[in-house]
């Protein structure tokens, strides 16, 4: 892919202490003037992108002003959920605005999934290399 940068998967340790491999990206995410550094999931099979409690809060967003309710699926379903959407960088690459589904939850991790980093970003997987390769879109049309 022209203009990508490859980064590789992290490894991740379960709560049965069996090891993982998996796609973390280095993240800035920007909400207003408060930027935060963060490493986000990339999971192909989340429709949308979440973020957890305690990242929207160091964002400087207030939960009681976002009115906007999401609902989640799967496991997540339980978890409240409202909208932000916030400037990211990943790497040098201009920075994009993706809409969160903001958990009222610590347990989840910051997911970038369908709607919208995948609309965003064009990602491609080495698994048995290890490394993935993003690139953004540039030409949405």
């Amino acid at each position: 892919m022209r203009n990508s940068k490859q980064f590789p998967f992290l490894k991740k340790v379960n709560n049965l202490g069996q090891e993982n491999f998996v796609p973390y990206v280095p993240i800035t995410l920007r909400y207003r003037d408060i930027s935060v550094d963060s490493m986000g999931l990339l999971d192909t099979g989340a429709m949308i992108n979440v973020l957890p409690y305690n990242l929207g809060l160091r964002l400087g967003a207030i939960w009681e002003n976002k009115t906007v309710s999401i609902p989640l699926a799967g496991n997540l379903q339980p978890i409240e959920a409202r909208g932000l959407v916030v400037s990211v960088m990943i790497d040098d690459f201009p920075s994009v605005r993706l809409a969160f589904a903001w958990a009222e939850s610590n347990d989840v991790p910051l997911i970038l999934g369908q709607v919208n980093f995948f609309r965003e970003f064009n990602v491609c997987f080495y698994g048995s290399q290890l490394i993935f390769e993003v690139c953004p879109v540039l030409d949405k049309s």
